[in-house]
């Protein structure tokens, strides 16, 4: 059994951007659980799943990304689930919600696939740059300079990805791109 989730990774520029925001939580506030996963936006919450099946996972994963049209992603600013996690605030657009649901409600019809925790709380879209191993201390120490920053970018996601944990981080296993033409 392996490890996955599946996410929506912004373009490189935004990555580096948000990779320099983890490593400065690593120098400055030993937090550096988020450094463990490239920046992204989970879609799918980690779930198990027998690596001789991976083909399906992936064949199943493309149909629905092909099924998709592309969205318009917006960050805004810096916000926390208090005390532990700092994150890049993700703009919640009735397109990504819709996309996150459908995604949800296809891998549990198609593969079984079943978040719990999901299912009890609303969808928050957002991109985390502390994780939960950032200290009380530290959290207090680090918000106030993050709560007021500046910061925004747009992307147009059209591709999901999955991520395979290797037991120390998370990698890319595979991308699915989304569907680019006209029905």
């Amino acid at each position: 059994m392996s490890r996955f989730f599946v996410a929506v990774l912004p373009p490189q520029d935004i990555q580096d951007y948000a990779n320099q925001i983890k490593q400065y939580f690593a120098d400055r506030h030993a937090s550096s659980g988020a450094l463990k996963s490239p920046p992204h936006i989970t879609l799918q919450l980690p779930f198990e799943w027998i690596d001789a099946d991976l083909p399906l996972l992936e064949a199943s994963l493309k149909e629905f990304a092909h099924r998709q049209q592309p969205v318009t992603i917006t960050l805004r600013g810096f916000d926390a689930f208090a005390p532990r996690v700092i994150y890049i605030n993700v703009v919640r657009s009735q397109a990504l919600l819709t996309l996150q649901a459908d995604l949800m409600a296809y891998t549990e019809g198609n593969l079984g696939i079943v978040d719990k925790v999901s299912k009890t709380r609303p969808f928050a879209p957002h991109m985390t740059v502390a994780f939960r191993d950032l200290t009380k201390q530290n959290f207090k120490a680090a918000w106030p300079e993050f709560e007021k920053r500046q910061l925004h970018f747009e992307f147009t996601a059209d591709k999901l990805t999955l991520l395979l944990h290797d037991g120390k981080r998370w990698n890319i296993k595979s991308e699915f791109g989304f569907f680019c033409g006209s029905h």
